[in-house]
């Protein structure tokens, strides 16, 4: 396959590495995760999308999965280097002018969102059991999902590259020194990340709750959970992103 996060140049590349254009872009992205986490709460669990019991069978979420994304890179979904195929494997090669530094360009952990969606978040935010019907409906809203946390998430690699650049100085010695655990601190603003839990709490507050005659104070998902999604699963793994593209920095 071609290099992954490659696009054309021109004034769309360069907004891709202003934080500030990453900022409002990572601000955005919380409403699409949260307006795509209450259009998956509207399903139960719906198990049977996930069963893999035949031996070395796919689930149909993952057939529908690398179908979907079969059809969307046809329309050129994967040209933009925002987004990553959770099956790239499966899709042709792209060709594209660099962006980001080669090395860390393609770093993909959707195997890891993943495997997170399906065993930490799915059953918090979807009721048990299955309605034997919604299994198409519900597929499309898990990968509306996975899809908006993926793009958050590998949001990191574009922010790792402007801090790099911003402050070369600041993170040349620990990437010399494969300090994995120096630069977490210096990607690290728990302030900042405070602010976001909270944002994003108030924000599924604001959209996601039940409109009553008489108010009922209830939501479609606990905005508790949005807050516990971002500081226990986005933060972390846009950082883990941030640490791996920049060990391969100055490769």
């Amino acid at each position: 396959m071609g290099d992954c996060c490659e696009i054309e140049e021109g004034a769309y590349a360069d907004s891709l590495l202003n934080l500030e254009w990453l900022r409002r872009s990572l601000v955005r992205e919380e409403d699409s995760i949260i307006f795509s986490l209450i259009e998956r709460s509207k399903y139960p669990i719906n198990s049977r999308l996930y069963d893999q019991s035949a031996a070395a069978a796919p689930s149909l979420l993952h057939l529908f999965i690398k179908e979907s994304e079969a059809v969307q890179a046809k329309a050129g979904r994967y040209t933009s280097p925002e987004e990553n195929a959770f099956f790239p494997d499966s899709l042709p090669p792209l060709k594209h002018n660099p962006v980001l530094h080669p090395s860390g360009a393609c770093i993909n952990i959707n195997s890891k969102i993943l495997n997170h969606y399906l065993n930490m978040l799915i059953p918090l935010i979807a009721a048990k059991g299955d309605d034997d019907r919604n299994y198409a409906a519900t597929a499309a809203s898990d990968l509306a999902c996975l899809q908006a946390l993926s793009r958050r998430i590998h949001y990191g690699k574009f922010v790792a590259e402007v801090k790099f650049r911003d402050s070369p100085q600041d993170y040349t010695p620990a990437i010399l020194a494969k300090d994995k655990d120096g630069l977490m601190k210096l990607l690290t603003f728990e302030s900042v990340e405070e602010a976001i839990k909270k944002r994003v709490e108030k924000k599924a507050m604001v959209f996601g709750q039940e409109v009553e005659l008489q108010e009922n104070g209830s939501y479609k998902v606990k905005p508790e959970l949005v807050s516990q999604l971002y500081g226990e699963w986005v933060i972390p793994l846009t950082k883990f992103v941030q640490v791996e593209y920049l060990l391969r920095r100055l490769d």
